[in-house]
């Protein structure tokens, strides 16, 4: 057990403590620890003297201790602490963002904090700071691909138009399939959300089938409709043109916003398309899937109903995928296109410029 120092004060030392306790133009510091110090020779605990002053045992303790070690001087100064970390250099800080820009660690593809630390001298927590600084996050890669459809700014100017400027009395529907969504089924049950612990599930599962999802999502109002069919060729693509008809009011005109798939350039659904006027088509520029909104909902879709779900048939991944639609259409939301043509254009023309740059380096 420990037992607090005893202190044993002289006259001339209680009387400067006094003056202390006392003293106007003493700091409130050293009339705290005068007091605590005074007390504390009055034959007083550590828990009696906090109770009595109102401060913290473990301050009253402190100061005990130093007056025991040092006396009167050891109450009167604190101890010195470390001031303020120096600033790095601005010559180290320019060399750590152009190792970073343009060199790559041994044996790796990318920086860490901890290899770049190594290789700068510099500490992985000021590398951080450097770093983000100057928005460098080179654990992070994201992906693109620029378009080099020969008519991308034609196609681009065209359904951005149809987006921001829709015609009246027509409808626009951004179609799309998504094709071969596995039923996918676990090798072992997971276990259940809790508190503590997320829900788990194993990384190996089942295949159990596939199916395609036809979706023709309404610009306008965000409804989708949607149905699932075995394969995805022309005359899948037909039935689902013919459903998009049977749903849409005569006297409408549609306009169908869809990628350039072979099976929407058949020649049997060109002959569909001259049979029914009312229908026009849009396409998009190749590698520019984002252009078609429907792409939106494919996210939420597999995001929220498909990647974490158990299927042990194609039927239970057909029912959950019309479970979805349905509870979307109850309370349907359209994404808004805010950018304008001629933004994006501005964006690929600095993307193709950075591209051949690049390129001929």
């Amino acid at each position: 057990m420990r037992v607090a120092p005893a202190i044993i004060l002289s006259m001339q030392e209680r009387k400067k403590l006094e003056a202390m306790k006392r003293g106007r133009a003493t700091s409130v510091r050293a009339k705290e620890r005068s007091a605590i110090i005074l007390l504390a020779a009055d034959g007083l605990q550590n828990k009696e003297i906090a109770e009595r002053l109102g401060e913290d045992v473990m301050k009253v303790g402190r100061w005990r201790h130093r007056y025991a070690q040092g006396g009167l001087a050891g109450i009167l100064k604190d101890k010195s602490r470390p001031g303020r970390i120096a600033p790095i250099a601005a010559s180290i800080r320019s060399r750590i963002v152009k190792m970073t820009l343009q060199d790559t660690p041994v044996g790796s593809t990318h920086w860490s904090r901890t290899s770049m630390s190594k290789a700068s001298g510099v500490s992985a927590s000021s590398v951080g700071r450097i770093w983000s600084a100057h928005g460098l996050k080179p654990h992070r890669v994201t992906s693109f691909k620029l378009s080099n459809d020969k008519q991308f700014q034609e196609k681009l100017e065209d359904i951005v138009g149809l987006y921001l400027n829709p015609p009246e009395h027509a409808l626009i529907f951004s179609c799309d399939e998504k094709s071969q969504i596995q039923a996918l089924d676990r090798t072992q049950p997971g276990l259940p959300l809790k508190k503590g612990r997320c829900q788990t599930m194993t990384h190996d599962y089942k295949r159990n089938g596939t199916t395609s999802l036809f979706a023709a999502m309404n610009t306008l109002s965000g409804q989708v409709i949607g149905t699932c069919m075995k394969k995805h060729r022309h005359q899948e693509w037909i039935r689902f043109l013919n459903l998009i008809r049977s749903n849409v009011p005569e006297g409408k005109d549609i306009h169908i916003i869809c990628d350039n798939y072979a099976t929407h350039k058949h020649e049997k659904v060109k002959a569909w398309f001259k049979r029914n006027p009312r229908f026009h088509v849009h396409f998009t520029p190749t590698s520019a899937s984002w252009l078609n909104m429907v792409e939106r909902f494919f996210r939420d879709l597999t995001v929220n109903s498909l990647r974490r779900g158990v299927f042990q048939s194609v039927g239970d991944v057909t029912s959950a995928i019309a479970e979805h639609i349905d509870a979307h259409n109850d309370d349907p939301k359209p994404f808004i296109w805010t950018a304008k043509a001629s933004d994006i254009l501005e964006k690929v023309t600095r993307g193709r410029r950075s591209l051949h740059n690049i390129q001929s380096a």
